[in-house]
């Protein structure tokens, strides 16, 4: 057990703009309780997703101090009664739970199922930046999809990716690659490189026309369509560009009726696709850390390299999460953006 009681915490009391003040502050907390299934983790690196700024966003002001982060990797220093699969002393990564205090803390209680040990080959700072996405690709493509998850065993078949370089499409795009399909990615020009990179075989300006564009490309339709942008924006231009039975799916909210009657005829399946969905309701929980488990073989491999684009490395706090949620916030970054310990107040 650990001997201190007290740890290092940043977080906020109300959703405020990120510039005021106490967007997030510094704190001290209670080190978590576990639960039977918990490990206690020392976190020591954490990565910034759209999901922490738009749930800060919509918080009410509140007398408890609210913890995010939903990505982490760190050291296991305490074990519940019944873990199985870890032991002190273990390097793990996760992505954690809407549900429970984030990673933005210096001790941070995790169910053992949606927890792996971290790649062997990758930094903290690397492993940091992939959980939540490779999550998300994952469950999109080979569980959603259907597609399966061996090296190459989807050869022949095509996938359109929107909004290719983005944190999810960045891992997304390798693990088609990695999987077998072709790939067709939109980005803007300047992030060509990068999607050649990640194993995407046709660019796209995101500009253009999709239809189009991959006319142009000799392609009438496609097999699978990833759209991980507000999917109400593509919608016109999809509609007659996926095969019969194949899938369209989405990682983004929508606010406006989505009419998808077009492929009832197709037979056409559409998802959504809400890592946080498991942990949300309790189901197949322990799916996420097998999927983890994959995802760091790959790492491990050469098969697949961390999106982390940039690292603010002088510590986890207030100051830090700040800069690494305006990154966020701007809509533009390529890849992740990543923060590391130690755990130290503001100066």
């Amino acid at each position: 057990m650990l001997e201190k009681e007290f740890m290092h915490a940043v977080g906020f009391f109300e959703g405020l703009p990120i510039n005021e003040e106490r967007s997030f502050i510094d704190e001290k907390k209670i080190v978590p309780n576990l639960e039977s299934r918990d490990v206690l983790v020392k976190v020591k690196a954490v990565s910034v997703n759209p999901i922490d700024t738009n749930l800060r966003k919509d918080s009410i002001k509140r007398n408890a101090l609210r913890v995010l982060g939903f990505d982490a990797v760190g050291e296991v220093v305490d074990t519940g009664k019944e873990v199985e699969k870890f032991k002190i002393g273990d390097r793990v990564f996760y992505a954690g739970t809407t549900t429970r205090a984030g990673s933005n803390q210096e001790y941070q209680a995790v169910d053992e199922r949606i927890v792996a040990l971290a790649p062997k080959k990758l930094s903290d700072e690397g492993a940091a930046a992939l959980p939540l996405t490779s999550l998300a690709a994952y469950e999109l493509l080979f569980e959603k999809f259907g597609l399966i998850p061996e090296e190459g065993a989807n050869k022949g078949k095509k996938i359109l990716v929107i909004n290719g370089a983005g944190g999810v499409g960045s891992v997304l795009n390798q693990l088609a690659h990695w999987a077998g399909l072709e790939i067709y990615a939109t980005a803007s020009p300047e992030n060509f490189e990068w999607l050649e990179k990640l194993g995407v075989d046709h660019p796209i300006d995101y500009h253009d026309d999709l239809k189009d564009k991959m006319h142009e490309l000799g392609v009438q339709k496609v097999d699978y369509i990833a759209v991980l942008f507000d999917i109400t924006h593509y919608l016109g231009q999809i509609k007659h560009m996926i095969n019969p039975f194949g899938h369209v799916g989405t990682i983004v909210g929508i606010h406006d009726a989505l009419d998808i009657s077009d492929w009832k005829n197709l037979s056409v399946r559409f998802d959504w696709e809400y890592m946080f969905a498991k942990t949300d309701y309790n189901y197949q929980i322990e799916t996420q850390g097998q999927a983890l488990k994959v995802i760091a073989r790959l790492a491990d491999e050469g098969q697949l390299t961390t999106t982390l684009s940039k690292v603010y490395s002088d510590g986890i706090n207030a100051v830090n999460l700040k800069k690494a949620t305006k990154d966020v916030e701007t809509g533009h970054m390529l890849g992740k953006v990543v923060i590391s310990s130690p755990f130290n107040a503001s100066k």
